[in-house]
């Protein structure tokens, strides 16, 4: 059915990510990854949790798939675990990994519901973070031959394939703030990261099309607003240096641009990784890009007193805030640098706290989804060129850093029995599926359900 505002081919579908529905994590000759490490080091995530089981996916694929076909979504975004593939990051093919991944596949399309891979969310294998990690170029080079596999393996089913998914994060929360995988708190190799992470897009990209020269192509960056917390000069400074660096930073150089000098300047980046050709490698031609957008930023520059954010702003269980209007908008950025490229919401939704009474009643998760819906229309009525929209996260899953304790699904799962259970949000995302109207589709259980 056709949703009214939106396009008549638009794809409705949910995302999810390996290491965080998988588990499985010893099991078919899978290798050890980065997120395996760091969440069996103390500390490191909250309540001492790990993937290791997960929502036993890799066990329970069959059910989920059943579940996308019961909301009637016409698309599953998921991610590929390279070390289920590639056991050591290079070298032997592991066999059953591959063979996981096209049954799932398979599956997929037996319901009718598209398959839209991402290569890498985050889950380096170990192997190549012991030998240095993103900071090195060769892990880039490894990048392609794992990029080679899959396409040749999976490409001509897929109905996209993204190389990446946030190399923000992988590049920031991983090697600068040390808060995720692998843990690292070392700027340079941050900012080193940041660019191979880039050039094994490129590369990545190079390899797809030899291998699979029909699989349409493309990344997935994460965006948000940054706003100045007051109207001073050094507060709008900071405001403009966050967007350059969180949204600019990305999206620039795989548009046929360059990194922002003036930020690479005050970040006291040298470029040295950066080598002739490197720039248009990254600026490889795309079939597709990916957008994800959960919150805003408040700015306030290090040479200020302290300021709060406003006290009255909306916020999810994460602290984040409820900002709708910062979909278009992200949007409209995009487009500004893509021009016609095709443009998919790929993650976008919430953590909120469970009712206790009922863990399928979730009228804010509701909420929001319908008004950000909202917002993703009204950008498309501006112009912009979306084809579809994936709501994170189809199951309550591991939330990284913060293990289990945070909960994003539009299916609830207990995590003592594996059971599933359709939230109210599902109900809400079938429903949009099946021609619903994001304006008009009230937030009551009867409607829901």
């Amino acid at each position: 059915m056709t949703t009214p505002g939106f396009p008549a081919d638009f794809t409705w579908g949910a995302s999810t990510s390996s290491y965080q529905i998988e588990g499985a994590t010893a099991e078919d000759g899978r290798g050890e990854s980065i997120w395996d490490r760091f969440a069996h080091t103390p500390g490191r995530v909250r309540g001492g949790d790990t993937g290791d089981i997960a929502c036993d996916h890799y066990h329970r694929y069959r059910d989920d798939v059943a579940i996308m076909a019961e909301l009637g979504l016409d698309g599953y975004r998921f991610s590929i675990a390279w070390p289920r593939i590639l056991p050591a990051g290079t070298g032997a093919v592991n066999e059953a990994g591959l063979d996981f991944y096209e049954r799932l596949v398979d599956a997929l399309l037996e319901r009718g519901i598209e398959p839209h891979a991402t290569l890498y969310h985050w889950d380096l294998p170990q192997a190549l973070e012991d030998a240095g990690g993103w900071p090195l170029r060769a892990t880039a080079e490894a990048f392609a031959g794992y990029a080679d596999i899959v396409a040749r393996r999976l490409g001509d089913r897929l109905a996209t394939l993204a190389t990446l998914n946030e190399p923000w994060c992988s590049a920031y929360l991983g090697y600068e703030s040390g808060e995720h995988a692998p843990g690292r708190t070392e700027p340079a190799a941050a900012l080193a990261a940041s660019h191979h992470l880039l050039v094994a897009h490129g590369l990545g990209v190079a390899a797809i099309r030899a291998a699979a020269p029909r699989t349409r192509v493309g990344i997935v960056l994460n965006f948000q607003p940054h706003a100045p917390l007051s109207d001073h000069p050094l507060d709008l400074e900071a405001a403009v240096l966050g967007h350059d660096r969180f949204n600019r930073w990305y999206l620039e150089p795989l548009t046929g641009g360059d990194y922002p000098a003036d930020t690479a300047r005050r970040l006291g980046w040298r470029r040295d990784e950066v080598l002739p050709g490197d720039m248009a490698t990254i600026a490889a031609p795309l079939d597709f890009m990916g957008v994800n957008y959960y919150t805003r930023s408040f700015e306030r520059s290090p040479l200020l007193p302290p300021l709060a954010p406003p006290a009255d702003r909306e916020l999810t269980a994460m602290g984040w805030e409820v900002y709708p209007e910062g979909l278009t908008g992200v949007l409209e950025f995009v487009a500004s640098r893509t021009g016609d490229l095709p443009l998919y919401v790929d993650e976008n939704g919430a953590s909120y706290d469970l009712d206790p009474a009922d863990p399928t009643r979730d009228p804010d998760r509701v909420e929001y989804l319908r008004r950000h819906l909202v917002a993703a229309r009204t950008a498309i009525d501006h112009g912009v060129p979306l084809r579809g929209y994936f709501v994170w996260s189809l199951l309550d899953n591991f939330e990284w850093a913060q293990g289990y304790a945070r909960r994003f699904g539009i299916v609830h799962v207990d995590f003592a029995t594996q059971e599933r259970r359709i939230r109210d949000s599902g109900r809400f995302m079938a429903a949009m599926a099946r021609g619903g109207e994001p304006a008009e589709v009230a937030v009551t259980a009867e409607v829901a359900r």
